[in-house]
Order: C-alpha cells, then sequence, then structure tokens
C-alpha cells in the first residue's frame, strides 16, 4: 500500500508528463488517499506541507505576492494561483512576527480557504471538493509542481528576514497621497469620458501634474543624507496583445524617467525607477491601457462600417502596437514641457544635475538586475491597424487643456 509521499511523488512526475490521462489517473489517487483510515487526510496533509515549503523558498528568488499576481504561469487558474498569493501572504506575516519577537523564523503552516485546518472537508466529513468542483489536493500538486518549477528573478524588495542581503531601495510611493488621489479621479474621468476633448484635458493634466511631483520629490531627495535608491514594480502584460501591452510599459517607463524589461515568458514586465516616477508608470499604464482598448474597438466597428471586414488579430495587434508608440512620443514630450518649466521656476543649474544623476541611478540598477536583457524588433503586420492606432493615439492628445501641439 503507497503512502502519502509515493503518490505525492507519483503525481507530480505524472503532471510534469505529457500523459494526460495518467495524470488524471494519479490524481484521482491522491483524492482517495492511501487507502488506509484517514489515508485522505494524510495525503492532503502531506501535501499543504510541502507547498508551504516550496512557497517559503520562492523569496530570495525574488517571488512575492505581487509578483505573483501580476505573473500568468501557464495552467495555474484562478483559484490555485490565489492559493499561492495567500501562502506567501501568511509566510510573510509569519516571518515578520519572528523578526519582531526576536525568534526563530518559521515557515507558515496556515493553509487558505480550508478553514484553517491541512484538509478540505464535506459535511459529512469526507475529503470534499472545492466551490469549483476540484480536489484541494488537486489544486495543491499544480501549484507545488508550478511553484518548483519558477525560475528565480530579479529581488526588488526585501524578502522576510533578508535585511542583510539585499540593497535597500526605494519604498513603493504611498497610497493615501492627495496628489495621486486627484491624478486617479482624473484618469478615470478620462476613461468613462465619451468626449475625445475632454479625455485629452483631463490625461494631459494628470501627467502635468505627476511630471511636476516628481522633479519636487527629485530635488527634495537631492539634499536628503541618505536618498533613496531605485526600486520596482511589475506589471501584468498577460495575453491577449501581450507584447503590446509590454510596449505601452515601456513607452510610458521611458516618459516617466524608468526602464523596463519585459518577461514574456512570465507574462509581466519590470519597471525600474523612483517611487514618484513608479507611482506614474502604474496609474499611467493602467489608464492608457483602458483607453487604447476602447479605441481599439472603436476602430474595429468603424472598419467593420466601412468594409464589412471582420476582425483579425494582425489589426488588433497593430492597432495597439501604433497607439503605444504615439502615445509614448506624447508622454515624452509633456515631460520635457515639465523639465522646462522646472528649469526656469528652479534654476537649470539645480535641476538638470539632479535629474541626470538619477536616471544613471536607474539604469545602473537596470544593468545589475538585468545583465542580459535583449531587444526585439516590432514587426507590423497589419497597415490599417497601424494607421488607425496612430489616428487614434493623435486623438487622445496629452496635451493639457485639449491643444494639439504642431506637427
Amino acid at each position: 500500500m503507497p503512502d502519502a509521499d509515493e503518490l505525492i511523488a507519483d503525481a507530480l512526475e505524472a503532471a510534469r508528463g505529457a500523459d494526460v490521462r495518467e495524470a488524471e489517473r494519479q490524481l484521482d489517487r491522491l483524492v482517495v488517499g492511501t487507502g488506509a483510515v484517514d489515508g485522505a487526510t494524510a495525503v492532503d496533509s502531506a501535501l499543504a506541507a510541502r507547498l508551504v515549503r516550496g512557497v517559503g523558498r520562492l523569496w530570495p528568488r525574488g517571488w512575492q505576492p505581487a509578483t505573483w499576481s501580476a505573473s500568468r504561469p501557464d495552467g495555474l487558474g484562478t483559484r490555485p494561483g490565489r492559493l499561492v498569493v495567500d501562502l506567501l501572504a501568511a509566510d510573510r506575516r509569519a516571518q515578520s512576527g519572528a523578526s519582531r519577537s526576536g525568534g526563530t523564523t518559521s515557515s507558515a503552516t496556515w493553509t487558505p480557504g480550508c478553514g484553517g485546518t491541512a484538509s478540505c472537508r464535506s459535511p459529512a466529513g469526507r475529503p470534499g471538493r472545492g466551490p469549483t468542483g476540484s480536489p484541494p489536493c488537486g489544486r495543491r500538486s499544480t501549484c507545488w509542481a508550478l511553484v518548483e518549477g519558477l525560475p528565480p528573478i530579479a529581488v526588488l524588495r526585501l524578502p522576510p528576514g533578508g535585511a542583510a542581503t539585499v540593497t535597500r531601495s526605494a519604498a513603493p510611493a504611498p497610497s493615501g497621497s492627495r496628489m495621486l488621489d486627484r491624478v486617479r479621479a482624473l484618469l478615470a474621468k478620462a476613461e468613462s469620458t465619451t468626449f475625445p476633448a475632454e479625455a485629452e484635458a483631463l490625461t494631459g493634466k494628470a501627467q502635468e501634474l505627476m511630471a511636476r511631483h516628481s522633479i519636487d520629490q527629485a530635488l527634495l531627495e537631492s539634499a536628503a543624507e541618505r536618498p533613496d535608491l531605485p526600486g520596482g514594480v511589475r506589471l501584468s502584460t498577460d495575453a491577449p496583445y501581450a507584447g503590446a501591452k509590454a510596449l505601452l510599459v515601456q513607452e510610458v517607463a521611458a516618459a516617466n524617467r524608468c526602464e523596463s524589461v519585459w518577461s514574456d515568458d512570465l507574462g509581466f514586465a519590470t519597471v525600474l525607477g523612483f517611487p514618484a516616477d513608479l507611482a506614474a508608470v502604474e496609474l499611467l499604464y493602467t489608464s492608457l491601457l483602458v483607453q487604447a482598448t476602447a479605441a481599439m474597438l472603436r476602430g474595429r466597428a468603424e472598419r467593420r462600417a466601412k468594409a464589412s471586414s471582420r476582425r483579425t488579430k494582425a489589426y488588433d495587434e497593430s492597432f495597439l502596437n501604433a497607439f503605444a508608440l504615439r502615445i509614448g512620443e506624447r508622454l515624452r514630450d509633456a515631460t520635457q514641457e515639465a523639465n522646462r518649466q522646472a528649469a526656469r521656476d528652479e534654476g537649470p543649474e539645480r535641476l538638470l544635475p539632479v535629474l541626470a544623476a538619477r536616471s544613471d541611478a536607474v539604469r545602473e540598477r537596470l544593468d545589475t538586475l538585468f545583465p542580459g536583457v535583449i531587444r526585439h524588433r516590432l514587426t507590423i503586420r497589419d497597415e490599417e491597424g497601424w494607421h488607425s492606432g496612430t489616428s487614434a493615439a493623435d486623438r487622445a492628445s496629452l496635451e493639457a487643456g485639449g491643444r494639439r501641439p504642431g506637427r
């Protein structure tokens, strides 16, 4: 009679193989258990313990709850993904609690979604199935196999207990900032309005506020005894059109003095920069993605009305790529205008060295974390989609007040 560890090992090996039927058969054996009294509970408990240990090993490899949420590992559904996020959060709480008490650290033992116990059970006391109909051990085996196969990534934030091993970096900008709240309100109105001129004015004002806030923060931190170093965030670039989303991240990042690296196999882009700039990138990327998608849908409808042509992936992707590049140009123009205005107010001899030093610090951080980055050439497969996307970006001008700049 196989024990719990043997059943788990067989199921994980089958899950990694190409035989789908064998994988399903081994998962069914996990549900049944070892055949002994409480055999299913033993399997479930052993699998939960393995998953907890595996999640605990993710921290030094750069994985955090926000990182997992931004990525889209192949084959992982919403519920198992939430399980990993919850376990990471529980492990961080356990590590932080041990650090505050001065004791030794220990891995989290809480298993989410199961009433705080190691096993999910039905009202009759038998091993149960979750709301999605999949057995808990099946979800855990899927999670464990994926967790063990995750590659190490750049460490952006301190792992629990790892203060001595990671360089201190900038903390995220406070979410309760009045300026950021005002920017969010402006962008929300820009996304919801049906009037292009109003969207132009609202988005332009948001960019103007963030650019000036970034300059003010740069000047303030330049006088600090221990100025912050560049930090980082990860933004999701999930399908469809992941490449176009990564391009939009890159363009928004470049306009806000940040650097972006796309991990296409993991489904996210890593953005490096200082807190105020990272906050601007997150807010603008989220809003512009909504606006670009809405513009693409309108363009698709106009295309159908003119030529009764059906939607194609090449058209949509070309549209979004063109939109991203054109918006990037306009964002950089707005940033340069804010720089010129600040130089007039503060004096170029004070401002320009500070901005140059911050840009150098971000690039140095990029070279340290990503020494082997490569560049991809952009391929356009649909000329109509490209021109439509460029026109849509022109209509979404970022000039405050809705004015169109001369070419």
